[in-house]
């Protein structure tokens, strides 16, 4: 394959490949956006292959069909509750993948054209070749990019499986010694690209795991959605910065989108907390000590009820609106929720869904759990859409939503999460409260919302709660 046949498919790979980004902008068009994905993806891999002069065509093949089983196991295994940890991983997949690639490229450079092997060219030599500057540069810089990504994704995806917990790792000098690393790395990448050490390559890698690990783990619970998008992004600008390595346009470019595509999601998570990304990135938000304790929760009255209550409250409701929550997704209630609503439904209540921007684990995370059981993409409104409605709602019906219910966020100055957008759900006339015990979200900020007069608490699991209340609705 020549390099104009093997350009025209890199591009049409790149233009499935925005394709993609836009079908998964929406709901609705999110089947044909993975189809373009796939795709462009096959297009892509096929014309690598085919440009590989005496390429093995055994361990190609080979490789592929590991790495496709594997990923068709894990896919047909996977609760979609656990996507978000699973998104996290993958992250840290491609931040190694770039890691080793820089590796590989540093210790044979010349099967990856980027040795400068011109007379009179002066430097110092690695395994007989002297580097291209500007390759060296993209080297560094890839690398530096994919350990940090490797790392943080690592602890990302250990918070969202329960490994670590969410409470955020927060010590003194925390920032000082995290600026320190970081131009530590600087400093690094300049003396590498001067001297072409291979132990300089080692410690670069080393340091960047470490700032890695100290980057994220400071990041509290509440935080993730952010910093899962963060990742992709960082995930992203590694893969660019190794397509300059390899020489690979169709690298730079699906690298570049994928990096501006989380950048831009990660803005708007920020936009959707009140928060600036420099927050976020320094952390130390969604600590258990940031709002009040459990302890102060028992002089304060509650309304509690039973299923048979919440079911005779909104079958005669006109407007039910579900704010689906963390708590959905951990009790994979929103199959039997799905049913609920068609009941409610055939007693002529409407019902419509609420989505924070940043409910759940990742970005989207309640509308792939709703896409799952089926929810009519019609039924589902973001939040600017469907505050105004809650005035005029009968029932709101909270399932695991904490943080993003919270009218501290409103009211409380004092309190982390103030100036945070928020469902404004205490505006219906009733809320119904589905939650397993009186402790505070993720945030650790307890929510006022639990003791006003218009709220009835739903204690317990909530997949059972709804089942039960399916039960007294048939």
């Amino acid at each position: 394959m020549n390099l104009t046949q093997s350009g025209l498919l890199y591009l049409l790979a790149a233009v499935l490949f925005i394709f993609t980004l836009r079908g998964l902008s929406s709901p609705t068009s999110s089947k044909w956006g993975n189809f373009f994905g796939i795709l462009g993806m096959i297009v892509a891999i096929v014309t690598t292959i085919l440009m590989i002069p005496e390429i093995d065509y055994v361990l190609a093949t080979s490789a592929i069909i590991i790495g496709g089983t594997i990923g068709t196991v894990i896919a047909l295994r996977l609760q979609m509750t656990a996507l978000p940890q699973l998104v996290a991983a993958f992250h840290s997949l491609v931040g190694l993948a770039a890691v080793f690639v820089a590796m590989a490229a540093f210790y044979a450079p010349e099967y990856y054209g980027i040795a400068n092997q011109a007379l009179g060219v002066s430097g110092v030599t690695v395994h007989g070749q002297i580097f291209k500057t500007g390759s060296l540069i993209e080297l560094s810089i890839g690398l530096a990019i994919g350990a940090v990504t490797y790392s943080g994704s690592l602890v990302a995806f250990a918070k969202l499986q329960g490994i670590l917990g969410g409470k955020p790792l927060v010590f003194r000098g925390q920032h000082t010694l995290n600026a320190i690393l970081f131009l530590t790395i600087i400093a690094l990448i300049v003396l590498l690209v001067q001297q072409q050490s291979s132990w300089l390559l080692w410690l670069l890698a080393f340091v960047a795991v470490v700032f890695g690990f100290l980057l994220i783990m400071p990041i509290g619970g509440a935080d993730m959605p952010v910093i899962v998008s963060m990742l992709n992004s960082y995930s992203g600008w590694a893969a660019c910065g190794i397509g300059f390595t390899l020489n690979n346009y169709l690298l730079i470019i699906t690298g570049a989108l994928v990096g501006a595509s989380g950048a831009i999601l990660s803005y708007i998570m920020c936009k959707g907390m009140n928060r600036s990304i420099i927050k976020v990135v320094l952390g130390g938000f969604g600590a258990s000590a940031s709002g009040a304790t459990n302890s102060s929760t028992p002089d304060k009255p509650i309304k509690t009820g039973s299923a048979e209550d919440a079911a005779f409250i909104m079958k005669n409701a006109r407007l039910a609106i579900i704010v689906p929550g963390y708590g959905m997704a951990v009790a994979q209630a929103q199959h039997v929720l799905r049913e609920m609503a068609d009941l409610l439904k055939k007693e002529g209540v409407r019902v419509a869904y609420a989505i924070h921007p940043v409910a759940g684990r990742m970005p989207g995370h309640m509308n792939v759990l709703l896409a799952e059981a089926n929810v009519p993409y019609d039924e589902v409104f973001e939040l600017e859409d469907i505050n105004p409605e809650f005035a005029t709602a009968d029932v709101a019906f909270v399932i695991g939503a904490n943080d993003v219910t919270n009218p501290s966020a409103k009211t409380d100055r004092s309190s982390p999460i103030y100036g945070m957008p928020v469902l404004e759900v205490e505006k219906a006339k009733t809320v119904l409260f589905i939650k397993r015990s009186m402790a505070s979200g993720y945030a650790g900020v307890e929510n006022p919302l639990f003791f006003r007069d218009n709220t009835l608490m739903l204690f317990g699991d909530a997949k059972k709660v709804c089942e039960e209340i399916v039960k007294s609705l048939a």
